[in-house]
């Protein structure tokens, strides 16, 4: 009897990502919370990066149950990531986790990226909804990323914020830097760059002769500030940012009362 009251105690971890279900991230971001509650994933079957917060409105969503080596439950949706967490919540689990978690992304999320990303758009879905939520995101791109720096400080961040029980709307965008553990100096929480990519539409033809686009660019950080988190990313600490989903600029908000005073 005691054995079960502590499993019914136990927190649960919803686990999505925008890479897809059996992306290496998601499973290292699974290994690194191992045993710190139950946990579900429910991520898309194919790659959404830059998805950003869209849903499906216009096509039929499925779920189907996949099986992982690693003995976790686990779903793939043909939706975006914000479908992935509505559906979770709604259809998988029946009722609100206790946290969820989204990465771990291959790439990273730091500055303006948090707009685009299916990532820390699933995480903020999660926010909306009052699911205390984190998206992780690892400053490599390869498939065959190095991880075992990213899941020691993923895990230290999730045992505190259960341990704390913070804001129920509480959204942390987090970012490890690509370097081995030896060399991160530690955690910063900081605010998010005023940094963007210099984007440019490459020109090309297909062989019909007609003409297609490829968007390229250059990241460029405007912000010299040193407690932003591409400031933290670029002296090797885990950037952590509190984000949030109410968009008003409060400072503007007050100058246009005044503006528009009759």
């Amino acid at each position: 009897m005691a054995a079960l009251k502590r499993r019914k105690k136990d927190p649960v971890i919803l686990i999505t990502n925008d890479d897809g279900v059996m992306a290496p991230g998601i499973l290292n971001l699974v290994e690194a919370v191992k045993g710190l509650g139950k946990i579900v994933i429910v991520a898309p079957d194919k790659p959404q990066s830059g998805m950003g917060h869209a849903i499906t409105i216009g096509s039929p969503l499925r779920l189907q149950q996949v099986s992982l080596s690693n003995g976790v439950e686990a779903w793939s949706c043909n939706g975006t990531p914000v479908d992935c967490v509505k559906l979770g919540v709604d259809k998988i689990l029946h009722s609100k986790p206790d946290i969820c978690l989204s990465g771990i992304n291959h790439g990273p999320n730091h500055s303006i990226n948090v707009i685009y990303s299916g990532t820390m758009s699933a995480a903020i879905e999660a926010s909306i909804e009052s699911i205390p939520a984190i998206g992780f995101s690892l400053l490599d791109y390869s498939m065959e990323a190095d991880f075992s720096a990213a899941r020691k400080y993923a895990r230290i961040i999730v045992e505190r914020i259960l341990r704390k029980r913070l804001s129920k709307h509480l959204c942390l965008n987090v970012n490890f830097p690509a370097v081995d553990d030896s060399l991160i100096n530690g955690i910063k929480v900081c605010r998010q760059a005023y940094a963007k990519y210099e984007e440019d539409f490459d020109e090309r033809k297909d062989p019909s002769g007609k003409k297609y686009y490829w968007l390229t660019g250059a990241f460029v950080n405007f912000d010299k500030g040193k407690d932003t988190d591409v400031w933290a990313l670029n002296n090797n600490y885990v950037s952590v940012v509190p984000v949030q989903f109410d968009l008003t600029n409060y400072e503007q908000k007050t100058k246009l009362e005044k503006t528009f005073k009759l």
